[in-house]
């Protein structure tokens, strides 16, 4: 199966991997002569809020992505688009996908039930993805849409914490 994509997209999508794995394999060494590793009600309760976590942060970066997708057209690589969108959650912020995404760590951690990586790995990688995405980003997506971003960037904050921009982020998609 051959996946159309950039190197960009492909180097964000191994980083991906390697914090998310890179983060639990750590954290196991430290934990795992833990108490509080080894406390079923503890993973209980960890297991239950990380899976709802992921599912805000898959969700966001599919109702993120289906967006994206109306301003490319079929030669365009996945995850790529050749138009500026500026509707529906792109109207609310510049990063939706970005922003879900960011409470992946968090979720994988909680789900995993490692302290270690709830609550010092994880906040660290979240810290990084927020710092790619400003630095990289940022940068990309200025250089292929030049002033038109720069006057959207103007209007729309990176990420909103407004309560309707949340809902547009973590609903079900509507087909």
């Amino acid at each position: 199966m051959k996946i159309n994509t950039t190197f960009s997209v492909v180097i964000r999508i191994v980083l991906w991997l390697f914090m998310i794995i890179g983060g639990a394999v750590y954290a196991y060494k430290i934990d795992k002569n833990d108490l509080l590793f080894h406390s079923p009600l503890f993973h209980l309760l960890s297991a239950l809020i990380g899976l709802f976590i992921l599912r805000l942060a898959f969700r966001s970066a599919s109702n993120g992505g289906k967006e994206l997708a109306k301003g490319r057209d079929k030669t365009m690589p996945r995850l790529e688009t050749n138009r500026l969108i500026t509707t529906g959650i792109y109207s609310c912020m510049r990063h939706p996908m970005l922003f879900g995404l960011t409470l992946l760590p968090l979720g994988w951690a909680l789900l995993l039930g490692m302290p270690t990586f709830i609550c010092v790995i994880a906040p660290l990688e979240m810290i990084f993805i927020i710092f790619m995405v400003i630095v990289f980003e940022e940068m990309e997506v200025k250089r292929k849409f030049g002033d038109d971003y720069k006057v959207y960037s103007q209007s729309v904050p990176m990420v909103s914490f407004k309560r309707r921009c949340l809902r547009k982020l973590f609903r079900r998609y509507k087909r």
